[in-house]
């Protein structure tokens, strides 16, 4: 028997309709009039024409897909040849190791120490919130090596040796000694097992070569509990002497050529970061020298860890970006029971919420970034002290939920793992982990104004700057100033009050520098309102499609 044929198109099921078109082949900076606003008004005028370039390549088809391969699987690890020797190898897809050569090509790891001045470190935080959004997991690497100079330059004899590779704008991820190098890249080795972000309880020992003190050459034994990319090429670690606890600089490899003995133990298996690699370490006896005052080990390490707690806000800000992006292009194809989303009342209440809290969160980190810019000014400087603190506790601690609403806009699309959207969810909780928790960073601002008190003037001076704009924000300040006349009992109070520093911080740029539409809905929702605490509850009478219209990338 002949078998029955199909009628004309049996095959073809269906035509695949109302579905967005991918959002790639876009320039992050012409499509962010929030970003291109802040770079302005920050001080980088001269870096847009650089920064927009940058940003077609970080919206390209091809820089996007590196992103996807650089986490299609975790880090390796080889503790040894195949000859027997112990090499503590860490394997990479090739794509990371692409972004990595993009980023230290770019000067993320360098441009502010390379060619100072003005608007140099507004321009990076700004190309590195665009980078971030391509991948963020291979950042970690390129901001310790950035943090590292403030540090490594307490010992002129160690910064004479180092810095010419750790400034050298070209990536080498060869696992051999730093004298066959060109270049380098720095990691932070602070935390053990006992103690964590307590580090004055690290049990680490440091025993003198031979002379003691600064600059002299110590063994170290005891393990590290998250040596953080233990690809790189030397450390900064945390060690006791008989003087206290002290810095010191580790390489990966002697200067005879010989392996450094101190071995990864295993790579920690992350929820997020997965592109990136930490681990767990032992040193036993490894060659290190140390770094600044003998029993000054956190002063020392805390001009790196103040550098790294801004790229924290960086990253947070730019995985908010990313995550709006996502969400308003999505909304802004897409359509539901007979209309687009993004012209619903209330998506456009979700959307225009998220839109606030992501220019918000990006405005303040880009006004710390003038502040390190003008250190030499004590407003600027007492200003970064408080709000470097109060800044990295509050933005990365509102991506987490950001990324998630911003998800739950795209459907039963954002949970799969071809789309972004479950990358950037993992990867939300850990810049407000890293580099101290939030209880860590609320006990840095309380230590700030312990030991400066000037550092609340000048925070205040800056927000008052927009009195009179807002009534909100004017009750709002007024309140707050009160409430820090008494800190007796501050540590128990400390989350409350950073979080409304942030938010006062944010308001005063929004009424200052965003559009009306914008700054007013801040005010109305985050300073005064007493609706819900989700996204999507901002009050009535706003201007909502403005807002939407200012973030939404226009992708066709």
């Amino acid at each position: 028997m002949n078998a029955r044929q199909p009628a004309p198109g049996y095959a073809q099921t269906h035509e695949v309709l109302n579905q967005p078109p991918a959002l790639e082949n876009y320039n992050l900076f012409k499509q962010d009039t929030a970003l291109q606003e802040a770079v302005a008004r920050e001080g980088a005028v001269a870096a847009i024409a650089d920064l927009d370039r940058f940003g077609a390549w970080a919206g390209s088809a091809g820089a996007i897909e590196l992103g996807f391969q650089a986490n299609a699987s975790k880090p390796g690890f080889d503790t040894h040849d195949r000859f027997g020797h112990r090499v503590d190898q860490v394997n990479f897809h090739p794509a990371y190791h692409q972004l990595m050569t993009k980023a230290v090509e770019e000067g993320l790891h360098s441009s502010p120490w390379t060619h100072p001045g003005e608007g140099s470190n507004v321009a990076r935080a700004a190309k590195y919130y665009m980078h971030s959004q391509v991948e963020a997991a291979h950042c970690c690497p390129i901001t310790m090596t950035f943090a590292a100079v403030p540090s490594i330059r307490k010992q002129p004899e160690l910064a004479a040796l180092w810095e010419p590779k750790i400034l050298a704008n070209q990536y080498d991820p060869a696992n051999c000694p730093d004298t066959k190098k060109q270049s380098v890249t720095i990691g932070m080795a602070m935390t053990e097992k006992q103690g964590g972000s307590d580090v004055r309880a690290n049990t680490t020992k440091a025993y003198p070569v031979g002379t003691s003190g600064p600059g002299q050459a110590y063994e170290l034994v005891g393990h590290k509990w998250f040596v953080s990319a233990p690809m790189c090429d030397a450390f900064l670690v945390l060690a006791q002497t008989s003087g206290g606890l002290s810095c010191f600089l580790m390489p990966r490899w002697r200067p005879d050529g010989s392996k450094n003995p101190w071995q990864v133990q295993r790579l920690k298996s992350k929820m997020g970061n997965v592109a990136n690699a930490s681990s767990e370490a032992e040193l036993r006896g490894a060659l290190a020298w140390m770094v600044g005052e003998e029993g000054r080990g956190v002063p020392t390490i805390i001009e790196m860890v103040a550098m790294t707690r801004f790229d924290c806000m960086i990253g947070s800000s730019a995985g908010m970006r990313q995550a709006l992006a996502q969400a308003t292009h999505h909304c802004r194809h897409r359509s539901a029971f007979g209309q687009h989303l993004n012209k619903q009342p209330l998506m456009q209440n979700v959307l225009a919420d998220l839109a606030l809290e992501s220019e918000a969160a990006m405005a303040y980190t880009l006004r710390v970034a003038r502040a390190l810019d003008n250190q030499h000014l004590e407003h600027e400087r007492l200003l970064a002290r408080l709000a470097t603190p109060v800044g990295k506790y509050w933005i990365c601690k509102r991506t987490p939920n950001h990324a998630y609403e911003s998800m739950e806009c795209l459907g039963g699309n954002g949970v799969i793992e071809d789309c972004i959207m479950p990358r950037l969810l993992r990867e939300s909780p850990v810049n407000a982990i890293w580099e101290g928790s939030g209880n860590v960073q609320c006990l840095d601002t309380l230590r700030a104004l312990q030991k400066e008190p000037d550092t609340l003037d000048a925070f205040f001076s800056e927000a008052s700057i927009a009195s009179g704009t807002d009534p909100h924000f004017d009750r709002f300040l007024a309140r707050l100033k009160h409430d820090f006349t008494d800190i007796g009992d501050f540590e128990y109070r400390a989350r409350n009050l950073v979080d409304r520093l942030a938010l006062l911080m944010q308001a005063a740029l929004m009424l200052r520098h965003s559009d009306p539409a914008a700054a007013d809905a801040f005010c109305a929702s985050r300073l005064a309102y007493t609706g819900g605490l989700n996204y999507g509850n901002l009050p009535p009478g706003l201007d909502t499609l403005r807002i939407i219209r200012r973030a939404t990338p226009v992708v066709d």
